[in-house]
């Protein structure tokens, strides 16, 4: 999603080469196959995107392969594009690496202050740590390798996955299947009551090279949108955007996760960026978006 949205951007602005590789042309859990083609295909700047990604059920349920996996591409990739001479590195974190209990809205220099949130710590410690490995090879190698830490995303090419899915496209999907099968009620994971930012993915890719064109960047920039707005509201919202007419229910039984993660985005608001994305007209775009790759039997389900 974030990938796709990033190579949609560059060929927009016109003056970039892309290069890209699918997961059957590059594993990037093989160190020697990453650096391999790196050094075969010598890009000038690389933007980490890559990451194995979930909701609170998939963090929970996969924590082991949660922290392999992120460390093992950030560390790859990172080292492996210092190795082959990559003069500038994106490394994109994410909001959910900050403390459970941090300062809302959260600021840059919160990360480390105090406990992680448990459901999540496995992603947040192999992200925290690609997020380090950027800002101490850019002290001691003397490298622009810097970070952008996004709030919660959502777009076109989301993952619709029932479990393994995060909340937009969960509930997109849950509305939608209620819809069709003339549901009268809906159930959502825990109290409702947590409160979550989303930025469209678009938005963050304006972002991503907008920090890339900066000379002195900061080691990491929180990217969001400002505000926020509760779980329940996110439902009720998406099922208006659905057009399902049924009742919302909560589940407090299921976590909640961390009560709430909203970005504090002075800092790269004071280099000139803003997100432009509308949430109403980028939640109505993403279901139109869900439907078209059902249609095409493309949706990543």
């Amino acid at each position: 999603m974030v990938g796709s949205a990033l190579v949609r951007e560059a060929n927009q602005r016109g003056n970039y080469e892309v290069l890209t590789a699918t997961r059957n042309e590059l594993n990037l859990l093989d160190q020697q196959a990453v650096l391999a083609w790196l050094q075969k295909n010598k890009p000038a700047q690389v933007i980490i995107a890559a990451a194995k990604v979930g909701g609170i059920h998939a963090n929970s349920t996969y924590p082991a392969e949660f922290i392999y996996e992120n460390l093992a591409i950030a560390s790859n990739l990172i080292e492996g594009s210092r190795q082959a001479g990559v003069d500038r590195v994106l490394f994109l974190g994410s909001s959910c690496i900050y403390p459970k209990m941090a300062p809302q809205p959260m600021p840059e220099d919160c990360l480390l202050s105090s406990p992680l949130e448990l459901t999540n710590e496995a992603y947040a410690v192999a992200k925290i740590a690609g997020l380090k490995m950027c800002q101490h090879y850019r002290a001691q190698y003397g490298l622009m390798y810097h970070s952008a830490m996004p709030t919660n995303l959502y777009g076109p090419g989301d993952n619709y996955h029932p479990e393994n899915s995060h909340v937009i496209p969960g509930m997109i999907r849950r509305f939608h299947e209620a819809k069709e099968r003339g549901d009268q009620t809906v159930t959502i994971w825990g109290s409702g009551t947590p409160k979550r930012e989303f930025l469209h993915t678009d938005d963050l890719a304006v972002a991503c090279f907008h920090l890339m064109t900066l000379e002195n960047p900061p080691d990491w920039a929180n990217v969001g949108v400002g505000q926020d707005l509760t779980i329940f509201e996110l439902a009720d919202l998406i099922a208006k955007t659905v057009g399902f007419e049924g009742e919302i229910l909560t589940d407090p039984s299921k976590p909640d996760g961390t009560p709430r993660k909203l970005l504090d985005i002075s800092t790269i608001k004071e280099t000139g960026w803003a997100p432009q994305v509308d949430f109403s007209e980028g939640l109505a775009a993403a279901y139109r978006d869900f439907l078209s790759t059902l249609d095409q039997g493309t949706a990543r389900l």
